[in-house]
Formats: structure tokens, C-alpha cells, sequence
């Protein structure tokens, strides 16, 4: 019996994330520290490496924190969509060997949640879905600018 992939246990994934937070968590301590170090050598080298050094951890925390927050608003909608029963239905599309599905299915599928979305393009639902569809077809780049506007949408912000 093969699990549902859309099923599958989080735990692993979350826990990765969790360390992986967290040993960059201790590496921003240590490059604060070694910032502070900079400038107490009272050079005027030292304080400036050492203020440079300084704003390392804090452009770090602000990435770490905006990558978490659009992870976990991502996932929220899919939750929604799956409740709801509107999340694409790619489990009958055909598939390459490495599972991906194959460019002309992936372009159909985006063809047919293009349509959809030109209908309705302020419904999150929908953005929702060519966002996914975008992802199915592989331009991450739209994906990702599509399931921001998505959420936006949700929040009421668009």
C-alpha cells in the first residue's frame, strides 16, 4: 500500500526545520559576539568590520522569520483548499521517472486553472490553485509571486 503524499508524516520535515533554525540561531550569537569583539579593538577597522559584522545576524533573523511565516500561511491554505476539496487533483497525471509530472500534462493542467483563474482572478481560491498549477509546471518563480498574491487575498489585503 503506497501512503498518500499529501498524507504523509510532518514530523521529520518539522524537526529538520526546528534544528535548522536553531543551529543558525547559535551561529548568529557567535557572529554577534565575534561582532562585539570587532569593535572593542578599538580600530577604526575593527569597529567598522565589526558593525557589518553585527548586522549579519539581525538580516538573518528577518529572513528566517519571513521564510516561516510564508511556509506556515502557505500551508494554511492548502489546509483550507484540501477541507474544502479544491486542491488540484494531479494524482491521475502522468510522470517522469524522478515523479515530477511530465511538461505537456503539468501545461494542460495550467491551461485548464489559467481559464479558471481569468474568470476570477480577486478569488484567492483560484489564485491559490494557478499558483499551484505555476509550481506543477515548474516556474517557481510565478509560484511563489502568485501564492503571495494569494494569501494577500486571503488576508483581505488585495
Amino acid at each position: 500500500m503506497v501512503a498518500d503524499p499529501a498524507r504523509r508524516d510532518a514530523r521529520p520535515i518539522v524537526w529538520m526545520i526546528g534544528f535548522l533554525v536553531v543551529a543558525l540561531v547559535v551561529y548568529f550569537v557567535i557572529l554577534g559576539q565575534r561582532g562585539f569583539d570587532l569593535i572593542s579593538s578599538g580600530t577604526v577597522a575593527g569597529v567598522g568590520v565589526g558593525i557589518g559584522v553585527l548586522i549579519l545576524p539581525f538580516i538573518g533573523a528577518w529572513l528566517i522569520f519571513a521564510t516561516l511565516r510564508a511556509g506556515i500561511e502557505h500551508q494554511r491554505l492548502a489546509r483550507i483548499m484540501a477541507d474544502e476539496g479544491r486542491e488540484l487533483d494531479v494524482s491521475e497525471l502522468p510522470r517522469m521517472r524522478s515523479g515530477r509530472i511530465e511538461r505537456e500534462a503539468a501545461d494542460d493542467l495550467f491551461a485548464e486553472v489559467k481559464q479558471e483563474w481569468e474568470a476570477d482572478p480577486s478569488d484567492w481560491h483560484n489564485t491559490y490553485r494557478i499558483a499551484r498549477a505555476y509550481d506543477y509546471a515548474g516556474d517557481r518563480s510565478r509560484a511563489r509571486q502568485m501564492m503571495k498574491r494569494a494569501v494577500a487575498q486571503y488576508k483581505g489585503e488585495e
